[in-house]
């Protein structure tokens, strides 16, 4: 039986056979064909937009946001912040200031190189 159904993609017409998007190689059927991939991790459906890629979007998920054990555990190794003003960088050990004893990144572990507060004299100047 011939039933005139009307593609909701193109707005062509199609019998029962052949209404779906794969069946008459519909040109718009990425208008309607969205499909949301779930994370391999914690089961989580990550949201795409349109243009993104979808393994870009679960990586970076995983990357990020990703509630699973080993996805946790990846991101806890970095775990050492920089305690200067601005600076975000994260190291895997603590890197403790021998003057004011915080704790910065390499780029500023030296006294002049985050305006130490601790006693003593300056050692360096790192770029």
């Amino acid at each position: 039986d011939f039933l005139p159904l009307k593609c909701d993609a193109c707005e062509q017409i199609f019998c029962t056979d052949h209404i779906a998007y794969a069946q008459h190689n519909c040109t718009s059927a990425y208008k309607k064909d969205v499909q949301v991939p779930v994370c391999p991790l914690c089961n989580t459906p990550v949201p795409v937009r349109r243009g993104e890629m979808p393994d870009v979007v679960v990586g970076e998920h995983i990357d990020r946001d990703c509630k699973s054990d080993p996805a946790q555990r990846k991101r806890k190794i970095f775990t050492n912040k920089c305690l200067k003003p601005g600076c975000k960088q994260k190291e895997m050990m603590k890197v403790i200031c021998d003057q004011c004893h915080k704790n910065y990144c390499l780029k500023h572990r030296h006294p002049l190189d985050h305006d130490c507060s601790g006693a003593g004299h300056p050692l360096s100047k790192a770029g």
